[in-house]
């Protein structure tokens, strides 16, 4: 409970795992075994009716992506197996384990064109990037390029783990020997893509839907001008709102008529989202582990969002296809 107070570190674990695209969530309520609590039924659903209002904040769906359960870590009781204790006969749900067991398997489309981000780099006869491939596949001798520059690269060697491979798919943890590039010319937060029409975007600006989760008590007002650092992917980039361009209704996600002057804290809203450096991002429906972000001001995540349209923004690519 803590940890869910103001400036707790749980919130912003929850926060976190929302925006990286943890969609279920597993609650597991630990201690119950104390002194003070021995397996009360009360305990357990003060705990649970505490941190839902805030888990639904963050975007979950409480009764269909978020499951409670009790446990003594101490003791592994509801861990590996069912309990059999007197106190708590009130719970017949699964063990933490079988919960576990029990999650979907996420879908990575391995068919999708190629986005790795980088998370970093460095030298060994030659140059070695690593990071995940969060869709499409990559193979030894394929031909890419490395966003947002458009450099052309070719893949040397793949490794998954300590083992080289021929290719690797989505959702797989790469390192990646690559041809034709030097490590000074890649920065976390680049992205190796395909080229041609498939390759990743970059772009200075886009429009995001944002939820401002809470903001800094001197802070209190989120407008135009508002000026935070976007997380997204492997990057983290200074930016800066230009505009807000439609408050959302949050029970039937309607937009508003007109643009709002500003939000406060709880407040869904539109906004268009400029840095100053051209960033590797995707709208959410086409990737979604590269359309959704965090607003963090001061060390504090204030905002989660996703990207609904890159149009507003400056493309990198047509620049250079402009320039050439």
């Amino acid at each position: 409970e803590t940890g869910f107070e103001r400036g707790g570190q749980t919130r912003e674990h929850a926060l976190l795992a929302k925006t990286l695209g943890v969609r279920l969530l597993v609650v597991v309520i630990n201690k119950m075994d104390d002194m003070t609590v021995e397996w009360a039924k009360e305990r357990f659903e003060e705990c649970r009716d505490k941190l839902t209002p805030f888990l639904k904040g963050c975007g979950y769906n409480v009764k269909k992506d978020v499951v409670f359960l009790p446990i003594s870590a101490l003791t592994a009781a509801n861990v590996i197996k069912r309990m059999e204790i007197p106190a708590a006969s009130w719970y017949d749900g699964p063990c933490f384990l079988e919960v576990l067991d029990n999650l979907p398997v996420v879908d990575r489309n391995r068919d999708a064109p190629l986005r790795l981000p980088v998370l970093s780099k460095y030298k060994d006869l030659g140059t070695v990037i690593e990071g995940k491939v969060e869709q499409g596949t990559i193979s030894v001798g394929d031909k890419l390029w490395m966003m947002p520059n458009r450099t052309p690269v070719e893949v040397l060697n793949v490794w998954l783990d300590q083992d080289e491979v021929r290719y690797l798919i989505g959702g797989e943890n790469a390192r990646v020997k690559l041809k034709d590039i030097s490590d000074e010319d890649i920065m976390p937060g680049f992205v190796l893509t395909q080229r041609g029409a498939g390759a990743c975007a970059a772009v200075r600006r886009f429009e995001a839907q944002l939820i401002i989760v809470e903001l800094l008590e001197h802070k209190s007002i989120f407008s135009a001008g508002y000026t935070a650092v976007l997380h997204v992917h492997a990057m983290a980039e200074e930016c800066s709102i230009l505009e807000l361009t439609a408050s959302i209704d949050k029970k039937t996600g309607k937009k508003s008529k007109r643009p709002p002057m500003f939000v406060k804290s709880g407040a869904v809203v539109n906004v268009i989202i400029e840095v100053d450096q051209a960033v590797c991002v995707e709208q959410f429906d086409q990737c979604a582990q590269l359309g959704r972000f965090t607003l963090r001001d001061e060390g504090k995540t204030i905002g989660i969002g996703k990207i609904i349209d890159l149009t507003p923004g400056l493309n990198l690519k047509d620049d250079l296809s402009l320039n050439n």
